[in-house]
């Protein structure tokens, strides 16, 4: 199976990561990737980025030797009811939004809480993809997820990092294998991003397609799959 694009990447300016723009996009160009896209971590993150690096995306170009180029976010989850650390200009300027939870900015919840995160982040009309939700620190009702996010037309995110031997998320490919099941039972659309911090990573999806396989999840929900299947993820209200 080939996966066409990456969207879930990071460079220098979520300082714990260590590769430049320019040095992610050729990465992606030289792997074969139809389309690129970075989305370093949104301000509430300790080292990310102020509102004004996402706010000057508008100089970023979008093309590279025939190669799509997209800008995006991805956003901190900051309370148990979905909301977000994006506001503002920042909502016109991205690409795309992928929203997350992480230690740093929320402590995990119960079930009950997580769910009502999640649920409450699938409502924002910019929110397309729901990054990691595979993390055992938070726990979750796979079914629900994934039901929610077939209502709320958001992808569910298979990340290739959260099954690295040496990732943080420990647990997290029992979780994945329960989110797919529950994925294809509702007809509900998967994106698999690197989560790269480094260029090294850009386009390596080994753990996200070997789940796949052994899953026998279905192709047509993978939207890596076309480059066209693209377009369910990108902001429809983005200003140039």
């Amino acid at each position: 199976m080939d996966l066409l694009f990456d969207l879930h990447t990071h460079t220098i300016a979520s300082e714990h990561a260590y590769s430049t723009i320019r040095e992610n996009i050729e990465t992606a160009y030289e792997r074969g990737l139809k389309a690129y896209g970075f989305s370093d971590h949104a301000p509430k993150l300790k080292g990310a980025p102020t509102d004004l690096y996402f706010i000057n995306f508008r100089v970023i170009p979008r093309e590279y030797k025939g190669m799509k180029v997209c800008a995006g976010i991805e956003a901190n989850i900051i309370d148990f009811d979905g909301n977000i650390d994006v506001g503002g200009k920042v909502y016109e300027r991205v690409d795309y939004i992928i929203a997350s939870l992480h230690t740093l900015c929320i402590d995990p919840g119960t079930l009950d809480q997580n769910m009502r995160a999640y649920i409450g982040a699938m409502s924002n009309p910019y929110i397309k993809i729901i990054g990691h939700p595979d993390d055992p620190k938070y726990p979750i009702d796979h079914d629900e997820l994934a039901k929610q996010a077939k209502l709320n037309s958001v992808a569910i995110e298979i990340n290739n990092s959260s099954m690295h031997p040496e990732s943080a998320r420990k647990g997290a490919r029992e979780n994945i294998l329960k989110l797919l099941k529950a994925c294809e039972k509702y007809g509900t659309y998967i994106i698999c991003g690197t989560d790269a911090h480094i260029c090294y990573d850009i386009g390596i999806f080994n753990y996200a397609k070997e789940i796949i396989r052994e899953t026998h999840f279905p192709k047509e929900l993978v939207l890596n799959t076309s480059l066209e299947n693209i377009n369910y993820v990108l902001n429809r209200n983005k200003v140039n």
